[in-house]
């Protein structure tokens, strides 16, 4: 047990801004408040540092994307539709990655299949360090529109090679989700009128249900086409990379998006595709009251990604506290997860930032320390 006195605390919840005390007791958050007392705990002094939550990447695929000498293996480019596989079995936790991510201060991170495939299957949600690293599975279902998938299967001369058969093929395999779960509830408890047991299948009925959003890889060219199946199906979604969504803001605020994640920026833009580099999407959905977030899109993006997105939407308009939710609390109600992480306050987990200074208004705040569960990682 021990207390971090003397911070001051952006909590990203209901108590806002304060200069306060945090006790960690078990790897949770016990108390929050004034000059608390120690009661025979440690007392890490914070005088003078400004306390956050722990970061949260919306989108990564750290662990199972080459980097160095690693192998690949998140992404399955053999057949556009693969909702079967589960991120789960291809993410390597030992991964010099994950202490990459520990370094900008990411403590969780939504890991997922690439965007090869229309349906690529399920994602996870994991801890950068700790004993208990696994906080969601599944989390998302992920999936793909436009370059990607056209890339990967037009140049073989097979579907989908236009965006009429990428949405034909997402509209097909929903359908045959909800025949499939029509087919189970009408055959009750008599096991020989169940159908086939069908893996992926299986794993799109969390999304039927609405309890795993799709999160879909999209561009300005397809953010109306994936809301209209959203509506048809009535499904959660999450809009992944989101260039253009300055375009649709309005649109954008329908109760079947779970959230927009834009970015990340320091890839190639897609001509055509994510060439309409607007940060002021951020501030404009924020203000709408969409839930909007950025990512790294690890391992394939610079070091401190979050920090240079967060500090585009500032310089492009948002308030600095505000956009510390773009990789703190909001990022966590996309995924999901806001019952644990995303934000200071009593009966979450111990996930802290020590820093120098606000590092969505000063460019030279030092990360001092990065806590998991409570145990220091850096």
């Amino acid at each position: 047990m021990y207390v971090i006195k003397n911070g001051l605390l952006y909590t990203m919840g209901v108590s806002g801004t304060l200069r306060a005390d945090i006790r960690v007791d078990g790897g949770k958050i016990t108390e929050i408040g004034p000059d608390l007392p120690l009661n025979g705990g440690e007392c890490v002094d914070a005088s003078g540092l400004v306390v956050t939550p722990g970061l949260v990447d919306a989108h990564s695929h750290i662990g199972g994307f080459p980097e160095g000498d690693e192998i690949e293996d998140l992404n399955e480019i053999t057949n556009p539709l693969t909702p079967e596989l589960d991120a789960y079995y291809g993410i390597n936790p030992d991964s010099k990655d994950f202490e990459w991510a520990l370094r900008q201060g990411i403590t969780t991170s939504c890991l997922v299949p690439g965007s090869a495939n229309v349906v690529c299957g399920w994602g996870i949600v994991l801890k950068s360090a700790g004993e208990h690293r696994l906080v969601s599975r599944p989390a998302v279902m992920k999936a793909a529109m436009g370059i990607n998938p056209k890339g990967c299967y037009g140049s073989k001369q097979m579907a989908p090679m236009t965006r009429m058969a990428i949405a034909n093929l997402m509209k097909t395999w929903l359908r045959n989700v909800r025949e499939y779960m029509d087919k189970k509830a009408a055959a009750g408890d008599d096991k020989t009128k169940l159908p086939p047991y069908d893996l992926g299948l299986e794993h799109g009925i969390p999304v039927l249900e609405k309890k795993i959003p799709l999160k879909v890889h999209s561009y300005m060219h397809d953010m109306m086409t994936l809301l209209e199946i959203a509506k048809e199906f009535d499904i959660l979604i999450t809009v992944d990379h989101a260039q253009g969504a300055s375009d649709f803001a309005e649109e954008l605020t329908d109760p079947h998006v779970r959230g927009v994640i834009f970015g990340p920026t320091s890839e190639p833009l897609f001509p055509g595709e994510g060439g309409k580099l607007d940060y002021e999407c951020c501030k404009i959905l924020d203000d709408l009251g969409v839930n909007i977030a950025v990512m790294t899109d690890g391992p394939v993006t610079v070091f401190n990604m979050l920090l240079y997105e967060m500090g585009e939407a500032v310089r492009h308009g948002m308030d600095p506290v505000r956009a510390v939710g773009l990789t703190t609390i909001n990022a966590a109600k996309i995924l999901g997860i806001e019952d644990r992480v995303g934000s200071l306050e009593v009966g979450k987990d111990a996930d802290i930032l020590l820093w120098t200074k606000l590092p969505t208004v000063s460019t030279d705040a030092e990360l001092k320390s990065v806590y998991i569960d409570g145990v220091r990682q850096l």
